[in-house]
């Protein structure tokens, strides 16, 4: 095993216990929508690269492709092929892991209402788990639904009633679902219902890639394991904290799905408000699953209804010409909303959450404001503040801006960082993609970072009666040219909000 994988295998592992260690036994992972791009391009690598690690052992695993397509096993293997070549260390076509892995890949084609095609996916498994001589019941069956919510019912129902463990001898059936969740909090909650008819909530993993992120991940870390953080991380040190995610290219083309959910639901709505979750919560009483996300509810319900003077709306100029939009679409695709939590902690401080597609860059981050020093002796004309800024994506990096002494003989300030950079710091480690992550939690039986039931429904709560009135063209969206930072009215906005942006200074990688 590589170095870089060695590494790779001790981020994961980092924070485990032995009651959280993979359990032993036939295992078969079965991909619904096998032949759909998220499939190809983010279930099926990350797979692979479990594989690679060790994390997935071919005496135990067998993987399963299930679409509508017409394909055999070689045709599933070789549309993935190209990307898992494109994993890192994997680049060679011909790469023996690469070989061993797609032998472990088989393909079942049926629709996704039909009781035949998931009788003969159901025998398929059951020929593997035979050909590990597992006991009938103490099989594991992972399910990864890799399609769209409209058919999860449908979908869910076959596996119920044709592909489960018939006895409970410590095997189990699991069910991973992909954002979105719904719509609004009535779609949502029905969505939830029927799922909950056919399974346990402890079998639904509902998966939001963000909550997979190594430094969204390393958030606890931060918060609870420093104690200089403690006395600061409150409303009487911190004037805002913004959470941005930002894009520079549209939609190009691919406007079907976008069109009908926008930016709200899409990115803030749900990856967005698990990081301020994050951000926000108090300390859990512990690492268990269950203890970090009452937390996280507990945040989801002390936030404020959405005032409609704090929301901002844009939609990028040339987005409804795109042939796979409609003329007069209402979807915004920036949106600015600020979010006030009513608690102890957080009373009066803003939470900013910025996301764009169309802009002048690509990244997301965290960024931390202080408030400004009281009797500054220095008499700063530019009042700069202390920031902590946590770069989700791209190049990992947290950093600290802080005033320093200018170097020469006078007595004069200048803004500059403490600076951890990921790439420079941990070289020769690879950072787990967040989808490598997540299925290892599933297969762990690991909730933490999976969305709970009633933390789904508080998150709808906040942002339906906003999705209403913008869906109801009570709510004007702002055009913007693309490659700009959006509408100007966003930055006022931040602006009455209490954020003091730096100028004259730039952050910039260091390099390795």
């Amino acid at each position: 095993m590589s170095e870089s994988s060695t590494s790779t295998i001790a981020s994961l592992s980092k924070g485990s216990d032995s009651n959280n260690l993979p359990e032993k036994g036939c295992l078969s992972i079965v991909v619904l929508g096998a032949s759909g791009d998220l499939a190809k391009k983010k279930t099926f690598p990350a797979l692979f690269n479990l594989y690679r690690q060790g994390f997935l052992q071919p005496s135990e695993v067998h993987i399963f492709g299930y679409a509508r397509t017409k394909l055999s096993d070689d045709g599933l293997r070789d549309r993935i092929r190209g990307h898992l070549t494109q994993c890192n260390g994997a680049s060679s076509i011909q790469s023996e892991d690469l070989l061993k892995f797609l032998q472990l890949v088989k393909y079942v084609s049926g629709s996704y209402d039909d009781e035949d095609g998931f009788r003969l996916l159901n025998k398929e498994i059951s020929e593997h788990e035979s050909s590990k001589n597992s006991q009938e019941g103490s099989s594991r069956r992972l399910f990864y639904l890799a399609l769209p919510p409209s058919v999860y019912p449908s979908v869910c129902k076959m596996v119920r009633h044709f592909c489960m463990n018939q006895s409970d001898l410590g095997g189990w059936t699991r069910i991973v679902v992909e954002k979105p969740f719904g719509k609004d909090l009535s779609s949502a909650e029905e969505l939830t219902a029927q799922l909950g008819e056919l399974f346990g909530e402890e079998q639904i993993y509902r998966i939001d890639h963000y909550l997979g992120k190594e430094l969204v991940q390393n958030l606890l870390v931060l918060r609870f394991a420093n104690r200089f953080f403690l006395p600061l991380w409150n409303r009487d040190s911190i004037d805002n904290i913004q959470i941005v995610f930002r894009e520079e290219f549209g939609i190009e083309g691919r406007g079907g799905y976008f069109d009908e959910y926008g930016i709200i639901r899409d990115i803030i709505q749900n990856n967005l408000l698990q990081v301020l979750c994050l951000v926000a919560m108090e300390k859990p009483i512990s690492l268990n699953p269950e203890h970090i996300r009452d937390e996280k509810v507990k945040v989801l319900q002390s936030i404020l209804p959405i005032a409609d003077e704090d929301v901002v709306l844009g939609q990028y100029k040339g987005y409804t010409e795109d042939h796979t939009v409609s003329n007069n679409s209402n979807t915004p695709t920036f949106a600015t909303v600020i979010l006030q939590i009513h608690n102890e902690r957080w009373e009066g401080v803003p939470f900013i959450l910025k996301a764009g597609k169309a802009l002048n860059s690509s990244k997301a981050e965290i960024r931390v404001q202080f408030k400004d020093v009281p009797g500054d002796i220095f008499k700063r004309k530019n009042n700069e503040r202390n920031e902590f800024v946590i770069r989700l994506q791209p190049s990992e990096t947290m950093y600290m801006k802080l005033m320093v002494k200018k170097p020469g003989l006078q007595m004069s300030t200048i803004q500059s960082e403490l600076d951890l950079s990921y790439r420079q710091r941990y070289q020769g480690v690879t950072i787990p993609e967040a989808y490598e992550r997540l299925i290892l939690d599933a297969i762990r039986g690991d909730q933490q970072h999976f969305v709970r039931r009633d933390e789904l429904k508080a998150a709808w709560e906040i942002f339906t009666p906003l999705l209403h009135k913008i869906d109801d063209r009570a709510l004007k969206l702002l055009p913007y040219k693309p490659g700009t930072r959006g509408p100007i009215e966003a930055d006022e906005l931040v602006t009455r909000a209490g954020y003091v942006q730096t100028h004259g200074y730039i952050w910039v990688p260091p390099s390795l």
